[in-house]
């Protein structure tokens, strides 16, 4: 009897992933691995937008129905995808007196594996994940904020604020890059143009825009990366946050 795809990705969360399979010369049989490395070649060289199931199945030779049998749907596959990056992500032993650099290290590794996969980060946002593979990641951040004696409940909200800022970065990037790449959407521009525009425009109506258009527009490499991380963790230990009650809380 068939297994219910649903008890197989159950079961994917209660034990870790192995190794894809080595690929044989005769048709290799649909697994979830090939799934999953399927949909991270359709991310690679099409973008986050090109990633459906009837996608997946085209670089696998086959039709969409055959991937039921084994992923529940796309956001099992997006669950799968984001897995797949975590797995590569090397995790320090905590140590307390270099905790700041350890987790600015992970954050970074996140960074560059979601840039090699255009608009991947998207499928990490609005994920509470039980994935073995995602959960040592923020097992791991976990343990590296406290180890810098971050109180608990602030160590678990800046893992959380980490993890969007990194997503929201490289989305950004992404969006960027592929508008920037179609040839009629010219609005996207670089930073001397838009330093011109903005020292052109009215003093009287916007003077501080037209004073600091340098400054606005700073910024090469991954300085402002580093700067966001920066000012999360330059306040994780100033105070506990505070927990509003259900009846207080209007978000």
């Amino acid at each position: 009897m068939p297994v219910d795809p649903k008890q197989r990705r159950a079961a994917r969360h209660a034990q870790p992933t192995t190794s894809p399979a080595q690929p044989s010369r005769r048709k290799a049989p649909i697994t979830v691995d090939r799934i999953t490395d399927a949909a991270l070649e359709v991310v690679a060289t099409q973008g986050y937008d090109a990633l459906t199931m009837r996608s997946v199945a085209a670089v696998l030779d086959t039709g969409p129905a055959s991937l039921y049998a084994h992923v529940v749907n796309k956001a099992d596959i997006d669950e799968l995808i984001i897995g797949r990056l975590c797995t590569r992500l090397v995790l320090p032993e905590p140590d307390p007196a270099a905790w700041r650099v350890q987790i600015r290290d992970v954050c970074a590794q996140m960074r560059d594996q979601y840039l090699k996969y255009p608009g991947i980060s998207r499928a990490a946002l609005a994920m509470a994940s039980t994935n073995l593979d995602v959960m040592r990641v923020s097992e791991g951040m976990l343990a590296i904020l406290l180890a810098g004696d971050i109180e608990p409940q602030t160590a678990a909200w800046a893992m959380d604020a980490l993890g969007l800022y990194v997503a929201a970065y490289t989305l950004e990037i992404s969006l960027v890059a592929q508008r920037q790449s179609k040839s009629d959407d010219t609005w996207v521009i670089g930073r001397d143009e838009l330093v011109t525009r903005f020292t052109a425009l009215p003093a009287d109506q916007f003077p501080q825009t037209k004073r600091y258009a340098a400054e606005l527009t700073a910024g090469t490499g991954y300085q402002r990366f580093d700067f966001a991380l920066d000012l999360i963790l330059d306040n994780l230990d100033q105070r506990a946050p505070t927990i509003a009650t259900p009846a207080d809380d209007s978000h």
